[in-house]
C-alpha cells in the first residue's frame, strides 16, 4: 500500500501509525465511556440489526438499532474488559448535533433518529472504526480531516465520543467520491481498479489524476 502511494506521488513526514500498537490508548478511551455508564454490552449481531430495521437504509450506512439490549437506564458495566461482547455507545435520544463542514457546509443530525446507538468495541476484541479515530485523531492532535463523503454521517457518532471524552474535535472536510459513468461509487466489490492494478496495466499518475479530475 505504502509502495502504490509513494508512485501515486504522495509523501508524509512522520512514519505510519499502526493501530495493533495502539491498543493502551484504546482501552483507556473504552473504561472511562464505561465508567460514564455510557456503554453497555450487546449480543446482537448485524444481521440480528438488519432483520429488525424496519426501514431501509444505505448499503454503507449502519441501520438504526432497536435498542433490543439497551438498559433503561445509564448503568455502569461490571466488565473488566471489553472481549467477547459488543459494546455499545448510548446516544442521546432525538438531540439535535450540528457541525460546520469545511466542504460540504452545515450539517444536523437528530441521535436516535437518523442514527441509533453503535457499536466502539468488537466482540472480537478489538475497537471498532468509531472509536479507533477518535481516539487516533486526538492523541495526536490532529486539527483537520480529510475523507470521502460515505463517512459524513460517523461524524456525529464521532462527536458524541469526543464530547463524552472531553478531547476537543477536529475540523472536517468531506469530499464527494469518485464514481463511475452512471454515477455509482466506485468501490472493490464492483471491481473498481485499485492503484495497484492500474499501474500494472502501465497507466501513469498523471493519467489517473486527468482521468478522475473533477469526478
Amino acid at each position: 500500500m505504502s509502495e502504490d502511494l509513494h508512485w501515486f506521488g504522495l509523501r508524509w513526514s512522520e512514519a505510519p501509525v499502526l493501530q495493533s500498537e495502539r491498543r493502551p490508548f484504546y482501552l483507556q478511551a473504552w473504561k472511562k465511556l464505561r465508567d460514564l455508564g455510557l456503554l453497555y454490552p450487546c449480543s446482537c449481531s448485524r444481521r440480528d440489526v438488519l432483520s429488525a430495521a424496519g426501514a431501509p437504509h444505505a448499503e454503507d450506512e449502519e441501520p438504526l438499532y432497536p435498542g433490543t439490549c439497551r438498559p433503561l437506564r445509564l448503568t455502569i458495566p461490571e466488565a473488566a474488559d471489553p472481549a467477547g461482547v459488543n459494546w455499545r455507545f448510548r446516544a442521546p435520544e432525538e438531540e439535535a448535533l450540528q457541525f460546520l463542514d469545511q466542504c460540504a457546509g452545515p450539517q444536523r443530525s437528530v441521535a436516535g433518529v437518523d442514527f441509533g446507538d453503535f457499536v466502539v468495541w468488537r466482540k472480537d476484541d478489538v475497537p471498532a472504526y468509531q472509536l479507533a479515530v477518535v481516539v487516533d485523531d486526538a492523541v495526536q492532535g490532529i486539527t483537520e480531516v480529510v475523507r470521502g463523503a460515505d463517512l459524513l454521517r460517523s461524524t456525529f457518532r464521532q462527536l458524541l465520543l469526543y464530547r463524552a471524552l472531553q478531547w476537543s474535535p477536529p475540523e472536517f472536510c468531506h469530499v464527494r467520491l469518485v464514481t463511475d459513468s452512471s454515477g455509482k461509487r466506485l468501490a472493490k466489490r464492483d471491481q473498481a481498479l485499485s492503484l495497484r492494478s492500474l499501474r500494472a496495466q502501465g497507466v501513469t499518475p498523471d493519467e489517473i489524476r486527468a482521468r478522475y479530475d473533477g469526478a
